[in-house]
């Protein structure tokens, strides 16, 4: 008998041990230190330490999934292509790294492929889509084609018809609604928690993923009582990232995962000493 309650005790205590952990996603890669949303810059996140990747990800008008943020290429490569409205060939003739520096010159835009090609044995990407429904039946056709789990796959988006879409088509994976959240000269938040949950119950949304402004402890507390995961962006912080933590984030996305994970490291080594 004795033994048999060492042994729950020593369960008890694991799995409240792997309740604190909190994933550490890095945000277009490790774009502090590396173009966003290209090889080097999830390469990169991988050797500091990230849990998961996020990428933004559109549709070429060839019904390729390429990995940039904005709807045209201004930004990244400062000729501005639409990528709805061109080939993934004409994509691929844009350096979208030397503006980052000297070391990244002749990067290009990668290809969902690519990207899925990176992720290392137990680690996630959050697949970010960022133009409408229409992606979604290539999206389930390039990860039928990796050798990705569905566990390694979270796709997230801010159009929660979007959302909608893919659970209708493919409730296996996990999916998440993306809101920026704002609180008025009231102190009340936009839009508003009976919003958030209704919005993720209509959607069938497995979580909420908020920015990290105008949300407090008890949004979190409500969002996690409705059966619903919650997650924050972008904290490139250590003080806010342990206050995320703390306040039961299941994973926190960052500019720079290395950081981040290095201070929540340390503060679970100083905790574990006492």
């Amino acid at each position: 008998m004795k033994t048999i309650l060492i042994t729950w005790a020593v369960l008890l205590f694991n799995v409240s041990i792997h309740a604190d952990e909190v994933m550490i996603v890095a945000h277009r890669g490790a774009s502090k230190a590396a173009p966003e949303n290209t090889l080097p810059a999830f390469e990169l996140a991988w050797k500091q330490g990230a849990d998961a990747i996020e990428g933004d990800f559109h549709l070429t008008k060839d019904g390729h999934i390429v990995c940039i943020h904005d709807a045209n290429t201004r930004k990244v490569s400062g000729v501005n292509l639409v990528v709805r409205n061109v080939t993934l060939a004409e994509l691929r003739k844009l350096d979208v790294g030397a503006r980052h520096g000297k070391a990244f010159k002749g990067t290009t835009i990668p290809t969902i492929a690519e990207v899925f090609a990176t992720i290392p044995k137990g680690k996630k990407i959050y697949i970010e889509i960022k133009c409408g429904a229409e992606i979604i039946p290539a999206l389930l056709q390039e990860i039928e084609k990796s050798d990705l789990k569905k566990e390694q796959i979270v796709v997230i988006s801010f159009h929660s018809m979007v959302i909608k879409e893919l659970k209708a088509r493919a409730p296996r994976f996990k999916a998440s609604w993306l809101a920026s959240l704002k609180k008025n000269k009231s102190g009340n938040m936009s839009p508003s928690l009976e919003t958030v949950l209704n919005t993720l119950k209509h959607i069938k949304a497995d979580g909420f993923s908020s920015s990290k402004n105008g949300v407090d402890q008890q949004v979190i507390k409500n969002v996690k009582k409705n059966g619903y995961e919650y997650h924050v962006w972008t904290v490139d912080d250590a003080k806010t990232a342990l206050r995320f933590k703390q306040w039961g984030a299941k994973s926190i996305t960052t500019n720079v995962p290395g950081h981040i994970r290095k201070t929540l490291a340390e503060q679970k080594v100083a905790l574990d000493s006492n």
